[in-house]
Parts: C-alpha cells; structure tokens; sequence
C-alpha cells in the first residue's frame, strides 16, 4: 500500500482542504475503499448560530463518494450536543439520524454519516475508517482474533461485528480507552478505523497498518496457488469468449428484469485474468456461497453472487439454458432467504442476482446504469482479492444469513437509494445510432445522451464518431457511449456494431437508423455504380442493421424501438433525386414490414421524414449544393433559404428539430405508435402523409 501523502501537496491547505485532500487520497485507492464507502472526521472549532464559537465534528455526509468528495460534503455537528450520548445505554438507528439532524451546525446540510458517533466518542483530532482489503482479509477469517493478534500484537484492537449503529460507536470508544496504546481497531467483517492528533498522522497510521497486513498475507501466499487447482472449464480464447458473451448478455437482461422493460437492467462484462481465474477454480462455489465481505457492499452485490454451472461455455444454447436454470434457482433462494428473516410488513427487494458468474467466460454485473454496473464490478472484484487473502492465512467467513439480511435491508443503507439522482426518459436503455458523427446522428446522440441513454455511435468516419464519444462521456460520465467504426453495407461490421453494445451494455433497445447517402443525377444518365452504391447504403444497409437489431431486442424480450431517418423524397420525390428517393423509399417499406413482423414482440418502428436539414450535414457535399442550385435556378448562396420558404411554416430544419423527433419515437411517449411516419419538413404539402 502506498502512502500518497505529499507534503508538498498539502502545504498551505486549510484544515477543511486538507480533510478533503485527505478524503481524495482515500477515495482512489480501491484497495481502501470503493464507491461511497469509508469515512473520515476532524474535530475543528467552528461557530454556532450565535456566533459562538464550539467544538464541532466535521465528518462525512451518508453516501458520499470519497474521490469527488467537496468540503460542502463534511457536515458539521456540534460536539457539545453528541458527546453526552457516550452515557446513554442504547439508541435505536432511527433516534440516532433524528438527534443528530438537530445537531448540525448548519441546517440543511448533508445528513451525517450514521457512523459520526463511532467517530465523535473517539478523544483523538482526525479519524479515519475504510473497508481495506488486506484488513479484511485478516478479520473475515475462521479465526479473526487469532490472526489479528498474530499480525498485529497488541497495537489493534479487534471489535466484534455489529451493523453500524449506537452500540457499535459506544464499543469503539470503550476498546479503545481500554486499550491505550493501540493504534487502531479491526471491526470483524467492516474494517479499520484508526486516528491522530493530526489529518497526516491518521492517515499515515492507517496505511502503515495496511501494509504490515498486506506483507503478512503476502508470505503465506508465496509458493501457493491462490484459488487451489482449477476444476472448472477452462477459458476460452478471447474472440470466442467474447462472441459467445455477447451472443448470452442479452438473455441476461431479460432474466434479470424478468421480462418487465421498466425493470430493465445494463450489464457490464469483465473477462479479466483474475475474474477467469477466479469462476474457474475449485474453490469458486464455497466462497461465491459465503457471502459478500461487508454490510456496505450488499446493497449494491446482493448477499451473494450467482455461479452457473454450465457443461460447455463455448455452446451459446447450453449457457443460455445454464443462465436460465441459475437464475430461476438464485430467485427462489433469495426469495426463501427473504421470507426467513424479514419483519412483519417489509417488502422484499428484486430478487435477481447483481453479479453473474459463468466458468470459462467470466463476469457479469448489472445495475440501472453503467455507473452502478461499475461500482458493482469494482466491489466484487475487491470481494475476490479480500477473498484470495483470507483463503491464504485461514479460510473465508462472511456475515450469517440473519445478520446479512439486516444489512440488505438496513434503512440506513436504503436511505442512499433516495440520494440517487432521477431516472430520465431513456433511462435504462441502449440505443445504437448510425451515422452519428454529423448532422441528424451528432444531434440524436446528443439529445439521447441528454435523456439517459448508453450510446453505441457507429459511423465510416470513426475519427469523427469517437470525438463525439468522448465529448460525450465528458459530459455525461465516463462508459456512457462508445464508438465503433462501422460501414453499414458491410454485413460483418454490422453484426459486429451490435455484437459491440451486447457485449459493452449488455444488449439493445433502440435502433436509429440513419447513415445515408445522397447521389444526384438524372435516371438517363445516373451511372449504374451510382444507383447500386444508393441501394446499398440507403436501402440494403438499413435492412442489415435492422435484421440484427431485431435480433437482440426479441431474446431480450420486453420489447424496443426502431427508428429510420428516411426522407421527405420518399413522398414527393424530386428531379435528379431517383436513385435517392427510390432507395429511401424501400427502407420505408422495409420499416413497415419490421412493424408488421415485430409487433408482437413489443417492437415498435416508425420512420421520421426530414427535409432540407443542412447544419453541419455530411449529406449536402458541395457537390450536391450546387447541383441543387443548378435545378432550382438559383445561386447557391440562395439555397437554404430557398428551401426554408418553400415549407408551410417559413422554418429552417435543424437537426435537433430531427432529433425531437426520434426521441418520440424511441421513448415512451410513443408507446403506443409504430409504422407511422412523422415529417419534419416544416409543411411541405406534396410531402403530407396519406
């Protein structure tokens, strides 16, 4: 472990900069902690309402997120209010939120970590605490005093484990006054919490532990296999690995959302050497069975994951039926689990499994967006290290399936949920979108982004699409959209463009079809190469992604939406626009026939018609400008504001006014809607759909 304290960093710092600095340091160690995991306080002097000035706890709000932690973020509770509590004999969860809202400093600040006793009756300035994984490496053992002890000596104090609370605070406190000269405590299945007069010395305190551990665990793995032998199927090669974890991801969506779109989950793949190595051991099952690490990581992994037993991961119909199996059983289980240990009136979370895990292909997460699938990978990868530890120096216990149950269903864990920013329109789904790189797909991509959507963004100009991307992500959050170069006559990169959502998001819920050309040229003389290339990209091209987009949205099940950007030609055709209009409209057609065919699987397709959408198209080349100008008469300064007088409503077409449109169409909003074609042409009489 490495200690990343820097002197020079922290020189000048106030006392609030240097607790986050502090809580920075701590939040980019995943071996510390994970996604709003872990806390940190420091006793400060602050004033009060009256300008008095009083001791205070700043201390780390519920749910905050270490690594982007802000001093807005440590809410301050007066001391003099807390500490008398030390004398109380107990307090329930709810009386403990209840008093310490009355405590804060400020009103409205971020509710206080329900830990801020733990830290309030420590005497000492600075306290840290995180789930390091060599700390619980050591505590989730058989034997977790004994191998403390043996560690450590007598400088950390090992506390029994109890869900975070008043009782646990108090205990804190009383091992440590009894304990004088430790320098930390070991809480069994959470933890370590150590301290300092000093934000620096409590970290350093706290690393220095850590690596005493690490080293510990470090010799007693030296010579040894860390999982055992492996007696499951061994890895496939990366290409078919890969192929077949896409081909089964969406299956997964539709199992874990039990074929409910509004339960509709995003999946994260991770075939790294740890992961395979870990579902292909001999040891996998037992550990899988025994349970996450700590209290904290439940609400996001489930008790415990799910580990398919499958003969043959390289037959994509026996994983399926493998996954159908596993699931099934996992439901039932954690149903039973449920019903044992809940309290009258409580109502039982989704029963589906957060981590699936399948020998010789590797691992699967899911969550409402790729930010939860993240964090849910992270923890779990964090649990199979913590595991690998404890299974070196004893053997792996988790928390009983009583005390698990408590913590899934902690209302001060669940109180987290409602810190969770509301879902958007396109919340939960996965879009491809062809030609995104400019015009009509940038401006989709763009507003689908903006609405929630995880974005697959294909188009011949990769360099363009993977701008957009990372703009994009920039935006939005890292993971949100990615890019893929993608000709759409090509019918291999176009099974490879959806195979790449499936595996990258775990499946598809909406098709924008819209990469196309524009050839010009009277039918007298429009070469025959010119006509092809049209059908090609403009017709052919629309079917191709379409046939494997359908594809996926039915073995997913709960339905989806296809949109094509056709055009105003399709319903009055222009001259010198044959091969155009000829194309286009067979992709309508096509969309029709996918209406038709699809309709019972709750697959909905719907064409939008623009017309004239100039700004920043890559479809009006200076080429085709001019030969427009040529057939209208006018100069080709003229030409945009030719068309725009030409509709009914006087309007220039943007593509965002395009992109309203598909949005209509992918969302719910047309729920109800499909071969229907909607024109975005500001009136063009001849063009009114009959």
């Amino acid at each position: 472990m490495e200690n990343r304290w820097s002197e020079q960093d922290a020189a000048g710092l106030s006392e609030v900069e240097l607790l986050v600095y502090q809580a920075h340091l701590i939040g980019a160690d995943p071996a510390l902690v994970t996604s709003g995991g872990g806390n940190i306080s420091l006793k400060a002097t602050r004033s009060d309402f009256r300008g008095r000035e009083t001791r205070a706890l700043l201390v780390k709000g519920s749910g905050v997120d270490m690594k982007s932690a802000q001093a807005r973020d440590f809410p301050a509770v007066g001391l003099e209010d807390v500490l008398p509590l030390f004398e109380r004999s107990d307090m329930s969860d709810e009386d403990v939120v209840d008093y310490l809202a009355r405590c804060l400093l400020e009103p409205g600040s971020p509710r206080p970590s329900i830990e801020t006793l733990l830290h309030a009756f420590l005497p000492q300035a600075s306290i840290v605490h995180t789930h390091a994984d060599a700390i619980l490496s050591l505590s989730n053992t058989h034997r977790p005093e004994k191998v403390l002890k043996e560690v450590f000596g007598n400088t950390v104090v090992a506390v029994p484990y109890r869900r975070p609370g008043f009782l646990l605070s108090k205990e804190v406190a009383e091992a440590v006054l009894t304990h004088p000269k430790a320098k930390g405590v070991a809480l069994l299945n959470h933890g370590l919490v150590t301290w300092g007069s000093t934000i620096q010395s409590s970290y350093e305190a706290h690393i220095d532990l850590i690596c005493q551990a690490e080293e510990y665990i470090q010799k007693r793995t030296m010579g040894r296999s860390v999982f055992g032998v492996t007696t499951a199927q061994a890895a496939l090669e990366p290409e078919q690995r890969r192929t077949v974890a896409a081909a089964v991801a969406p299956t997964i969506r539709r199992l874990v959302a039990s074929g409910n779109a509004r339960g509709r989950v995003v999946l994260r793949f991770d075939d790294s050497p740890v992961i395979l190595e870990f579902v292909g051991s001999g040891k996998a099952r037992d550990l899988v069975e025994a349970g996450a690490v700590t209290p904290d990581h439940l609400l996001n992994t489930k008790r415990t994951a799910l580990l398919v037993e499958t003969t043959d991961s390289s037959n994509v119909a026996e994983v399926r039926r493998a996954l159908e199996e596993g699931v099934a059983r996992y439901e039932q289980a954690y149903t039973q689990w449920f019903r044992r240990h809940a309290k009258a009136g409580q109502e039982m979370l989704d029963p589906h499994p957060r981590v699936v895990l399948v020998p010789g292909l590797g691992m699967w997460t899911t969550g409402r967006d790729v930010r939860a699938t993240t964090v849910t990978a992270d923890i779990y990868r964090q649990t199979i290290s913590i595991m690998a530890g404890a299974d070196a120096v004893d053997r792996y216990v988790s928390l009983s399936p009583e005390e698990a149950h408590k913590a899934e269903y902690w209302p001060q864990e669940l109180y987290k949920l409602s810190l969770l920013p509301p879902e958007r329109e396109l919340s939960r789904r996965i879009a491809l979108i062809t030609g995104a790189a400019h015009g009509i797909g940038q401006a989709i991509a763009r507003r689908f982004a903006a609405e929630g959507a995880h974005l697959v963004l294909t188009d011949v100009d990769y360099e363009g699409v993977e701008a957009l991307s990372a703009q994009l992500n920039e935006e939005h959050g890292a993971g949100w959209c990615t890019a893929v170069r993608h000709d759409v006559t090509n019918e291999a990169e176009t099974a490879a463009a959806v195979r790449h959502a499936a595996l990258t998001y775990g499946g598809l819920d909406i098709l924008v079809s819209n990469a196309g050309i524009a050839p010009t040229g009277t039918l007298d003389e429009l070469e025959l190469e010119e006509w092809e290339r049209s059908l090609q990209v403009n017709a052919t091209g629309h079917f191709l992604v379409a046939r494997e987009a359908v594809r996926v949205i039915r073995e997913q099940g709960f339905g989806g939406s296809l949109v094509f950007i056709a055009t105003k030609n399709v319903l009055a055709p222009g001259r010198g626009f044959g091969a155009y209009s000829a194309a286009k409209s067979a992709e309508v057609q096509l969309a029709r026939v996918l209406a038709i065919e699809n309709g019972s699987y709750g697959i909905r397709s719907n064409i939008v018609n623009p017309d004239a959408v100039f700004q920043g198209s890559g479809l009006w080349s200076p080429e085709l400008r001019r030969e427009r100008a040529e057939a209208h008469g006018i100069a080709e300064s003229e030409l945009e504001e030719f068309y725009r007088r030409r509709n009914l409503l006087q309007a220039y077409i943007t593509p965002t006014d395009v992109a309203q449109a598909a949005l209509f169409f992918a969302s719910d909003r047309s729920a109800k809607t499909t071969g229907c074609i909607l024109t975005v042409d500001g009136g063009v009489p001849e063009a009114f759909p009959r």
